[in-house]
């Protein structure tokens, strides 16, 4: 202890020039970082799954537009319907199944969608599935 004896028992100091770090500022100091940024997100992106579109036969297709043309035909108001479709993903291939449930208001043919009285509109390629609730 000889060796340090001249300093040992000197008080801490203290700036009189620069204020005192609080403690969390400190730890701050020594919290990794990402060296590369938006690795993290594109990682956490290639990990996603997506579900692949759906190829629906011929018999599958008209059971779906004889539906269509049966709830959009029917008098008086329209029977709540359960509709299974398929979203496209905006980033990668694929995509994944939505339901939506409500009445249809029309068919819009030169678009090719179906719009529901809420306002939602639904690609008639997309429909996968149509319930009658």
């Amino acid at each position: 202890m000889k060796k340090y004896d001249d300093i040992i028992r000197l008080p801490h100091h203290v700036s009189s020039v620069h204020p005192h770090m609080p403690v969390s500022d400190r730890a701050a100091q020594f919290a990794p970082f990402a060296a590369l940024t938006g690795y993290g997100d594109v990682i956490k992106e290639t990990a996603r799954q997506t579900d692949a579109r759906p190829e629906l036969s011929e018999d599958e297709k008209e059971a779906l537009d004889y539906k269509i043309q049966l709830a959009c035909g029917l008098p008086g108001d329209k029977p709540e319907i359960t509709i299974t479709c398929f979203v496209p993903d905006e980033k990668k291939s694929g995509g994944a199944y939505h339901t939506v449930e409500g009445r249809i208001r029309r068919i819009d043919p030169d678009a090719g969608q179906l719009i529901m009285e809420d306002g939602i509109r639904i690609n008639l390629e997309d429909i996968v599935n149509i319930l009658f609730c």
